[in-house]
């Protein structure tokens, strides 16, 4: 059995590895905001179970075993997301919250049956892929903005940002997973973009907003 603890940490661990940062006991505490001697015992913990490799003054790496429960926590979180958007018909800015507690459920039929009835989608209201009931995640080809270019019109695929108060700001410019972004002008001085959204309301947006929206 995983507690919800250590559920906690190695979605922690997962993310920390797919943003090529390294996992060390520094960067766990101040992604979960947790003090580094609580962070030493759960790593100790974590390694006893064979879900890391750790070794002293060395990063942290997951194991497949844990690689594979961090996924399968994912998968319920991001399913969750979905049906509370898709069938409760609730804002993309509000599930994230909600999700973190109903992630936790250890009933894999609960899972497996919101996934029946939302015909076993690929992405979650964020644009995020969701992983299938053997751990397999989706071709994920979406790439930041800000890596985009002048006269080119794309496609927002997904958001790298989950926080309420950046997805309310989309919400106020009509701005959806499947709107067309074309690029009009990059400003040098701060890479700040001039876009049109869905081919009519011209605006700008910053390089932090640019780089947390990301296209095909």
């Amino acid at each position: 059995m995983v507690s919800l603890t250590e559920e906690n940490y190695l979605k922690a661990l997962y993310r920390l590895a797919q943003e090529n940062q390294e996992i060390s006991v520094k960067n766990i505490a101040e992604s979960l905001n947790i003090k580094m001697p609580t962070v030493n015992s759960m790593v100790k913990k974590l390694a006893e179970k064979k879900f890391i490799r750790y070794e002293k003054y060395k990063a942290i790496e997951l194991t497949e075993k844990g690689k594979k429960q961090a996924l399968y926590i994912l998968r319920k979180h991001r399913l969750t997301e979905l049906f509370l958007s898709e069938v409760m018909s609730l804002g993309w800015e509000e599930v994230h919250d909600i999700a973190e507690q109903i992630e936790h459920i250890q009933s894999d039929r609960f899972f497996d049956r919101i996934d029946e009835m939302l015909g076993h989608p690929q992405f979650d209201p964020h644009g995020e892929p969701i992983p299938d009931a053997n751990g397999k995640l989706p071709v994920y080809k979406s790439f930041p903005l800000s890596d985009g270019h002048i006269n080119k019109v794309y496609k927002l695929a997904g958001v790298a940002n989950h926080d309420a108060s950046f997805l309310q700001f989309l919400d106020s410019l009509g701005l959806t997973l499947g709107a067309s972004i074309e690029i009009k002008e990059i400003q040098e001085f701060d890479k700040s973009m001039g876009v049109r959204l869905n081919n009519k309301n011209k605006t700008i947006f910053s390089f932090t907003v640019c780089r947390n929206l990301m296209v095909v």
